[in-house]
């Protein structure tokens, strides 16, 4: 997930401009960054049925790729190694370890949004109920294309959550809080992240393999072509830039 579950960004959504100077978050007025701006620059009747749209997708995106078991992308492997040592289902975890991040945002001071809030409680109950009623395929086609279609349905899922501008997922917010508390490229922070959590992961008895490797060439490529066709334009006067590059989970 995860979700929060890549996820950087270049990203023009409120609330927290991510393309702030870092330590500029201390100085900027809460109202125009906190978690009901986002609210107010209106289009909620396309955002926020794209919103939930977008995170249930990116659950049944989840289950596909666990179902395909060929590998899943870094942060689900390490919530399937979670899941695999405790006893509670893979969505539990999910939600779980989303509330923990979100705890990791104090005192980088983030402020969660209605789509970070969602995110963090959605898509964990999206993939438990998609794994309730999809069985796991035997032919090995059939997991090929169940990992595939996980991956693409993931960008889309990403792009459309995210292109509704109501705030990043927990661990989307996790990194851009640590680049502009750090000083390093999104590039470097995400990757550390990533690295660190697919290891447990992997030690915890998490399923890595070639879906890791796609999902790790794809995912990014997938959402940079999806994004701008999902971005919805907020406030009065020109459109901003479109966003550029994205995180590949919730």
């Amino acid at each position: 997930m995860r979700n929060d579950h890549d996820r950087s960004i270049d990203q023009d959504q409120p609330p927290g401009d991510h393309d702030q100077p870092p330590g500029d978050h201390a100085r900027r007025p809460r109202d125009a960054s906190g978690p009901l701006a986002a609210l107010r620059t209106g289009r909620l009747g396309r955002r926020l049925p794209q919103l939930y749209a977008g995170l249930a997708l990116y659950g049944v995106s989840m289950a596909l790729m666990i179902r395909g078991d060929l590998g899943l992308d870094p942060w689900d492997v390490f919530h399937q190694g979670l899941a695999v040592r405790v006893p509670l289902s893979f969505g539990t975890i999910v939600i779980l370890v989303s509330l923990v991040v979100l705890l990791a945002w104090i005192p980088l001071r983030q402020w969660p949004g209605l789509g970070t809030v969602s995110n963090a409680l959605l898509v964990g109950v999206a993939v438990d109920l998609t794994l309730a009623v999809l069985p796991a395929p035997d032919p090995m086609v059939a997991r090929i294309a169940f990992m595939a279609g996980g991956v693409v349905l993931n960008a889309v899922a990403t792009a459309a959550y995210i292109g509704a501008r109501l705030g990043p997922g927990p661990r989307d917010g996790l990194m851009t809080g640590l680049v502009g508390r750090t000083g390093g490229s999104v590039r470097v922070v995400r990757t550390c992240i990533e690295v660190v959590v697919l290891a447990i992961g992997w030690l915890l008895g998490g399923t890595v393999g070639v879906g890791t490797v796609v999902y790790a060439l794809g995912i990014g490529p997938l959402v940079h072509l999806l994004l701008p066709r999902l971005t919805v334009p907020t406030g009065p006067g020109p459109r901003r830039r479109e966003p550029s590059r994205i995180a590949s989970r919730p």
